[in-house]
């Protein structure tokens, strides 16, 4: 007698799944009726809609051909990130070339001996502090080459390291009590005072940081004690970060000495920028091109050598590189079929007619299904705001209330949704496939998710203010 097969759903290929996004939404142009709301300009200069202007417009249905250049025009639109992931894996090539971080890293594992677990909590909440702060984003991808290379000498999985980075740096920027790019912007289209509401929101941070240690420690646990069960077992195998725990084999030179101390210099000058100089993604090549010249000249490397070990860098991150293009072409086609500002005004007309606390969790779930849809964080304070403050008003919700919603509808859903950019950036950067990432991540989403709306009961139920 046959043994039954299991029955096994099958993830799609990261690019096929948003391929078959840009063509749904695209057939969503003929269907839902185009619509727009006119844009104003704040007191401070930001662009954002004004809650009384939706009107209808023209249908704006995509053509076969415009569906097709989606791709193009998300290549297009995404070109920044793109070039800042190539150019960071070049670097990175180069830099791990020199075996440097071999060295160093088998110096810490060794001396870790015993307490690896510790690690964990630590650099989760050194990221959870960036995201909580700086609203920490593109700028993770450029941890992801040394804490993978760490987690892998002490036993953990590539799986292991891109959480670290990621659900630390996710429950800051979810449960954010100081993000100027988000938290900062939603408030003030709210009216309210910058920063205000920060110890609710330091509740918030707390629960979910917890809650993230624990998922991730569980998790880091039992591949530990038997690393088969990691679902990224026989490609790390195949990865080439495997390290003799001998020193005599990683000798730590002068020359590797000072690349490591490079490497900590552009951290510093990298969080420096860009809250202080405003840097962005030209400057954050600029400085890991100049990091990957500099392991060059330490390395003692030729000008072939360097330009193999920059070429393989970016060869490969190539397939995560492209994915964050053609996320962008789901944004291209629902901004070209003028369907997004018709989808919120929906939400909001539907959300009026509900009593106070449901229409909070309306709120918080419309917050959360449109951060599918534009997953800038700033960029859809600018759209959704302006309309949920006044309806806050009208339904008895306080403005605090709506922007906790914000907060975290925005902020809970960056690290699994593949249309985030620096999401599916880490990805490629780790070379972890994105399905597999996500039968990890879903658990903890969901988890979140429904920590999300306790909060947002809580918040309704005590007046969160000052208004």
């Amino acid at each position: 007698m046959e043994e039954k097969k299991k029955f096994k759903i099958a993830v799609p290929h990261v690019y096929s799944l948003l391929i078959a996004i840009i063509i749904i939404c695209a057939l969503m142009t003929y269907i839902i009726p185009a619509g727009a709301y006119d844009m104003m300009v704040t007191e401070d200069g930001r662009s954002v809609v004004d809650p009384t202007t939706y009107h209808r417009i023209e249908q704006t249905p995509l053509s076969l051909m415009a569906t097709l250049s989606a791709v193009f025009n998300g290549m297009m639109g995404a070109a920044d990130i793109i070039f800042l992931i190539f150019i960071c894996g070049g670097a990175f090539g180069v830099v791990f070339a020199t075996k440097a971080f071999d060295a160093a890293i088998v110096r810490i594992a060794l001396a870790m001996n015993g307490k690896e677990k510790i690690i964990i909590p630590v650099l989760m909440a050194v990221f959870c502090f960036m995201g909580c702060t700086m609203g920490s984003a593109e700028d993770l991808i450029v941890y992801v080459p040394i804490i993978m290379s760490l987690c892998l000498a002490l036993g953990f999985d590539s799986i292991t390291a891109v959480a670290i980075i990621l659900v630390g740096a996710g429950a800051g920027f979810a449960g954010s009590m100081m993000n100027p790019y988000t938290e900062g912007v939603a408030q003030s289209i709210a009216g309210l005072p910058l920063f205000s509401g920060m110890g609710f929101r330091a509740c918030i941070l707390v629960v979910l940081f917890l809650v993230a240690v624990i998922y991730v420690w569980r998790y880091a646990t039992k591949i530990k004690k038997d690393p088969t069960k990691s679902p990224m077992y026989e490609f790390d195998k195949t990865r080439d970060t495997g390290l003799s725990m001998n020193l005599e084999d990683n000798p730590f030179s002068i020359g590797q000495k000072i690349i490591v101390a490079a490497f900590l210099g552009c951290i510093a000058l990298l969080v420096i920028g860009t809250l202080k100089l405003g840097w962005w993604y030209a400057e954050i090549c600029g400085l890991f091109f100049g990091l990957g010249i500099i392991a060059a000249i330490c390395g003692r490397m030729n000008l072939n050598q360097f330009g193999q070990a920059f070429a393989q860098g970016m060869a490969d991150i190539t397939t995560g590189a492209l994915v964050v293009g053609i996320a962008r072409g789901i944004l291209v086609v629902l901004e070209s079929g003028n369907i997004i500002h018709t989808l919120l005004f929906a939400a909001a007309t539907v959300l009026q007619g509900l009593p106070g606390i449901v229409c909070a969790e309306g709120m918080y779930i419309v917050q959360c299904l449109m951060n599918y849809l534009i997953p800038s964080g700033s960029g859809q304070a600018a759209v959704t705001m302006p309309l949920m403050a006044p309806l806050a008003d009208v339904v008895g919700v306080t403005r605090q209330t709506a922007t906790i919603c914000f907060q975290m509808g925005d902020g809970i859903s960056n690290i699994f949704t593949p249309t985030s950019g620096y999401l599916m950036a880490t990805l490629g950067m780790a070379k972890i496939p994105w399905d597999k990432w996500a039968k990890f991540i879903i658990p903890l989403i969901g988890i979140w998710y429904a920590i999300g709306a306790v909060f947002v009961g809580v918040a309704y139920v005590i007046k969160l203010g000052p208004f």
